[in-house]
């Protein structure tokens, strides 16, 4: 079942925003794009902050957009959630008092029991009665999104939040957004940047390209594609769900099984048959026609190759290959691809050198 409808136009002198789509009534949305390719004026065509857009607007039963009908309901109507990339708390305030201010927006007995859910569900109590100034970039989003939330919004909108925040604190921030796919029941739209933070955190992924949808799918599904017409350069990945099967104490190492394969990844705690799901770059895969022996890498995983994207750039190509039903993506140079002659149909064994955990 799909919620949120979305048929937008918005003309301008040398930029112009044409989106027909549907999004799933709840999860992580990512959208993902180019600087200038319309994600920051999407979210303000659907905060009701851009008033010359027209088409229609729908999430749920209500509508809030209709331009044949002259519907236009104004930002201060729509219960709309929107964290920017700068948390802009108010100075004067300690953490509480900024969470209380937007409890004011809401006028109905509900406001303080929302409030209250917004601090439990991203951990502040201890932070209440901070000044902002003393707040890590991390903790400041965490104020802003449950400054978002206390207003009991049925649509969240994440606008690059973990932009300003250092990688140390996007691991700690991570775990709290992650929450929030599992705990709300609404549609969370996440703009950023960062392959790292969509592979991360969104379950379904958006595209942009120019002001018009060039993509939607699963996340999971669109980055390992040889279809998508993306470029995820470097950061060209696949992601793999597993279940903790081992745990080596000595080596602070788990293993992680996924149909009659398994990969070895830092031990962060798990529990053992923990449900995890893991992210493989394809710069980190290396490709082998025998079985590797006495080799310092010992992730190996037997595979067939079962695409080629010869054109990637001068000097690689981008193979694909499954294993058992889950997929895999190397980047290897043209030369070595040729040398053993490789083709679909072929196969080898992959080497993955490093293994990243991705939720």
């Amino acid at each position: 079942m799909f919620e949120l409808n979305i048929q937008l136009l918005l003309e301008r002198a040398s930029f112009e925003l044409n989106i027909q789509t549907r999004l799933p009534a709840k999860g992580i949305h990512g959208i993902l794009g180019a600087s200038g390719s319309g994600k920051t004026t999407l979210l303000r065509c659907l905060a009701g902050l851009e008033s010359q857009a027209i088409g229609r607007i729908d999430i749920g039963e209500k509508c809030w957009l209709d331009s044949q009908r002259k519907i236009f309901v104004p930002t201060w109507q729509r219960e709309v959630g929107y964290v920017f990339q700068e948390a802009s708390l108010f100075p004067h305030l300690n953490v509480l008092g900024n969470l209380k201010f937007g409890v004011t927006r809401v006028k109905n007995t509900a406001a303080q029991s929302a409030l209250n859910e917004a601090i439990d569900l991203l951990g502040l109590e201890h932070l209440l009665k901070r000044h902002t100034s003393d707040l890590s970039g991390g903790e400041r989003q965490r104020v802003a999104i449950a400054r978002a939330l206390a207003t009991r919004p049925k649509l969240l909108l994440l606008d690059e939040p973990l932009t300003a925040v250092d990688q140390n604190k996007k691991n700690e921030i991570y775990p709290w957004i992650e929450k929030l796919k599992s705990e709300l029941n609404i549609p969370i739209l996440f703009v950023s940047h960062s392959i790292e933070e969509i592979a991360r955190l969104t379950q379904h992924l958006l595209i942009l390209e120019k002001g018009q949808v060039l993509c939607l799918g699963p996340t999971i599904d669109l980055m390992s594609s040889l279809e998508t017409p993306f470029d995820f350069g470097d950061q060209t990945s696949v992601l793999i769900m597993g279940q903790v099967h081992e745990i080596e104490t000595q080596w602070n190492l788990a293993k992680i099984s996924f149909e009659q394969h398994h990969l070895w990844v830092e031990n962060r705690n798990f529990s053992l048959h923990q449900m995890i799901q893991i992210r493989i770059l394809a710069k980190d895969v290396s490709l082998s026609l025998y079985q590797p022996q006495d080799s310092s890498i010992q992730n190996t995983l037997a595979c067939t190759i079962t695409g080629v994207q010869q054109d990637l750039n001068a000097y690689q190509s981008l193979v694909q290959m499954e294993c058992g039903s889950s997929k895999l993506l190397a980047k290897i140079t043209k030369k070595a691809f040729a040398s053993l002659n490789l083709t679909v149909g072929t196969p080898l064994w992959a080497q993955v050198k490093t293994v990243a955990l991705a939720h």
